[in-house]
C-alpha cells in the first residue's frame, strides 16, 4: 500500500468544515452537561428490511463528528441503537405472503426470510450493515433495544414513565389538538416532507408508531407483546402504579395480568422510548431525519418529555437531507431493490463512499451513482487526490478527504496504484474479467512504469469489475467484432480511407495510452492540415467525433464505446490491424 500524503490534524476551530463545527459545539455541551465523562453520540436503526443508504447518514453524520472530537484526545463513544424491538410492520416485496401472520411481533421474533442462515429477521438486516460498517471503518457501541428491553434494563424508566403518564398525555395533547375540528394548523417551518421521504423514515422507529393514545382506560405510555402470539395488538385495561399490576387484552383473545415490575415483554410507545433512552444514555449529539422537522414528530416532543418527564436534556444535531441514487427515485427501506451500503461497496471503495458523506453538510441532499456517473464521480476522487498531494486542495476539501482516508484509529485500506475507475471499467468489460490479458492490457498503458501484476490495481480493480457485471446493461456492455466489417470497409470514401491508415500508421509509436490519445485525437488535426498539438475548432471536433464513430463502428459495432486509446489497448495491434484494415 503507497502512504498518502499526511493531511494536517484539523485544530479546534481552524477549519471550515461542517464536522469541525459541530465537534465544537459537542464538546462544549458534553463539558457543560457532564464535565470529565466520555461524549457520547447516537445513532438509531431499524432492521425492518434492507438499510439503505439514507439510513446511513443516519450513522455517518454522527461517527465524523465522534472521530473529530477523538482526533482532539477526547474519549468518544458512538452508540448504535438497533431498534430490533420495534414491530413487524408489513411484508415487503419478494417474501412469502404468508410471513403477513407475524405483522406486530417484534423483530427479534419474525423468522428471517427463506435461505437465510440467520436466527431471525433482525439479524439477517443487522449483519450486512454491521460489515459494511466495519469496512467503512465506523467504530461503534452496539445496543440491541430487544435485549435492553427483555433483560429489565429499562424497567425503571418503564416503571416511572408509567408514573407519570398523565404528564406525557398531556405534552402529547398538546400536538394532537391540530387534528380536532376548527383546529389552527401550525405554521410550516420547512418545506412539505413528501410521500417518498416519509417512507425512507421508517427505517426508524419514527414511522407508524402509534403514541399511545388514551383510551376509555386512560393513557398508557407502555405497550405489551401479547404472551400467546407474541404481537402488539394489544389493549392496557388497568394500572396500578402501587402494585405495579397492569392488564391487558390481546385482539387474539388473550388476556392476562401482569408485574410491570416482574414483567419484560413489552416496549415504551416510540415517541416515549426515544427520549427515554436519551436520558439513559446521556446523549449529547444525535441527528435526525428531515421527517422529525414537522410540530407532533418524535424528535420535537421528545424534547419536552425528556425535559418535563425524564429530567434530561435533548442531543443537539442536525435534521439531515435524504440520500437517492443516480438514476433512481428517492429511496424507500421499505420496498424491495433499495441499494445498501454493501451494494455500494461492492462497486466503489470504502474512502470514496465516506467521502460522499463527508463532503456534503448533513442538510444538503446528494446522490450517489449506480450508473455511468460513479466514472465521473471517481474523476473526482483522483483530481482531489492530486491537489491533496501537490497541497493546492482548499481547506474544507483536505478536511473532506481526510475524514474520508482514515480515521483517528488508522488509514483505511487504499489501492497501492489506483488508476483511473473508467479506465479499469472499460478494459474488464472487454477483456470479461480475464486476469492474463488484464494484465497485459494494463501493463501497456505506461510502458515506462508498467503495471506488474493485478494486486497493484486492487480493490479498485475489482470494484470496477463488480460494477461492470452488475451494473452495467448487457446491451451496453463492450463486444469486440471477431471479423472485420467487410460491407462498411467497402463503403469507405477516401478521407476514411486516408484516417485510417494514419491511425495504422502511427500505432508502433504510440502504443500507450497517452500516445493513442495524441494519435486518435490527432489524425483529423493532420488530415485538416494541422499539427497533432493543434487547438481543436468547432468544424476540428465534428471531424473528430465522425473518426471516432467510424472506429466504433469498425471495432464494436455501434457508434460509442470506452475511451478510444483504452479501446484500442484492450484489442490489441495485431486485431486492431486486422479489424481496420481497408
Amino acid at each position: 500500500m503507497t502512504a498518502r500524503k499526511e493531511v494536517p490534524t484539523v485544530a479546534q476551530s481552524t477549519e471550515t468544515d461542517w464536522v469541525s463545527r459541530f465537534a465544537d459545539e459537542v464538546i462544549a455541551e458534553a463539558e457543560r452537561r457532564a464535565p470529565g465523562k466520555p461524549v457520547v453520540v447516537a445513532s438509531g436503526l431499524s432492521p425492518s428490511g434492507p438499510i439503505h443508504l439514507g439510513n446511513l447518514r443516519e450513522v455517518m453524520t454522527p461517527h465524523l463528528v465522534a472521530d473529530e472530537i477523538r482526533r482532539r484526545g477526547h474519549e468518544c463513544v458512538h452508540i448504535l441503537s438497533w431498534d430490533d424491538y420495534d414491530r413487524y410492520r408489513k411484508v415487503p416485496a419478494g417474501i412469502d405472503p404468508s410471513w403477513s401472520e407475524h405483522i406486530g411481533k417484534p423483530l427479534t421474533s419474525v423468522p428471517a426470510p427463506p435461505g437465510s442462515p440467520y436466527p431471525n429477521w433482525a439479524e439477517h438486516f443487522k449483519a450486512p450493515m454491521a460489515e459494511a460498517l466495519r469496512e467503512m471503518g465506523i467504530e461503534f457501541h452496539p445496543i440491541s433495544q430487544t435485549e435492553m428491553y427483555t433483560s429489565g434494563a429499562y424497567r425503571e424508566q418503564i416503571l416511572h414513565a408509567m408514573r407519570h403518564r398523565r404528564e406525557i398525555d398531556a405534552v402529547l395533547d398538546r400536538y394532537r389538538t391540530k387534528d380536532k375540528p376548527g383546529a389552527k394548523k401550525p405554521k410550516q417551518q420547512q418545506k412539505p416532507v413528501d410521500e417518498a421521504e416519509l417512507a425512507a423514515a421508517e427505517g426508524s422507529g419514527a414511522a407508524a408508531e402509534d403514541d399511545g393514545s388514551a383510551g376509555a382506560a386512560g393513557y398508557y405510555p407502555y405497550k405489551p407483546y401479547c404472551s400467546v402470539c407474541e404481537r402488539d395488538v394489544t389493549t392496557v385495561t388497568s394500572y396500578d402504579d402501587e402494585t405495579t399490576e397492569l392488564a391487558y387484552t390481546c385482539a387474539c383473545g388473550h388476556g392476562e395480568t401482569v408485574r410491570l415490575s416482574e414483567h419484560n415483554r413489552g416496549k415504551l410507545v416510540w415517541k416515549v422510548d426515544w427520549p427515554m433512552r436519551w436520558a439513559y444514555e446521556g446523549v449529547v449529539f444525535e441527528p435526525s431525519g428531515v421527517d422529525h422537522s414537522s410540530p407532533g414528530s418524535s424528535y420535537v416532543v421528545g424534547g419536552q418529555i425528556v425535559r418535563e418527564v425524564f429530567g434530561a436534556e435533548q442531543p443537539i444535531g442536525p435534521m439531515y437531507a435524504f440520500v437517492g441514487i443516480s438514476g433512481m427515485a428517492k429511496m424507500s427501506s421499505s420496498k424491495g431493490g433499495v441499494p445498501t451500503p454493501a451494494d455500494a461497496l461492492e462497486i466503489m471503495e470504502a474512502p470514496l463512499l465516506r467521502w460522499l458523506y463527508a463532503r456534503r453538510r448533513p442538510n444538503q441532499s446528494f446522490k450517489i451513482a449506480f450508473d455511468q456517473e460513479i466514472q465521473r464521480t471517481y474523476d473526482e476522487w483522483d483530481a482531489l487526490e492530486r491537489k491533496i498531494t501537490e497541497s493546492t486542495a482548499q481547506p474544507a476539501d483536505a478536511a473532506a478527504y481526510r475524514r474520508a482516508t482514515r480515521t483517528a484509529t488508522g488509514e483505511l485500506p487504499s489501492t497501492p496504484r489506483p488508476l483511473p475507475y473508467r479506465t479499469l471499467a472499460s478494459v474488464v468489460d472487454i477483456t470479461t474479467g480475464h486476469d492474463e490479458q488484464t494484465l497485459r492490457i494494463l501493463g501497456e498503458l505506461d510502458p515506462d512504469n508498467p503495471v506488474k501484476s493485478l494486486e497493484e490495481t486492487r480493490p479498485r480493480l475489482d470494484k470496477a469489475e463488480r460494477w461492470i457485471t452488475t451494473q452495467v446493461p448487457a446491451d451496453q456492455r463492450t463486444r469486440v467484432r471477431d471479423e472485420p466489417d467487410t460491407e462498411r470497409l467497402a463503403a469507405l470514401g477516401d478521407t476514411e480511407r486516408e484516417s485510417l491508415r494514419l491511425l495504422l500508421d502511427g500505432l508502433d509509436d504510440h502504443w500507450s495510452l497517452d500516445g493513442l490519445t495524441t494519435l486518435v485525437y490527432g489524425v483529423p488535426k493532420i488530415q485538416a492540415g494541422l499539427s497533432p498539438e493543434a487547438k481543436p475548432t468547432p468544424e476540428l471536433k465534428v471531424a473528430q467525433r465522425s473518426f471516432f464513430a467510424l472506429l466504433y463502428t469498425l471495432l464494436v459495432g455501434r457508434d460509442t464505446g470506452p475511451r478510444l486509446p483504452t479501446l484500442l489497448l484492450a484489442v490489441g495491434a495485431d486485431r486492431v490491424r486486422k479489424l481496420l484494415a481497408a
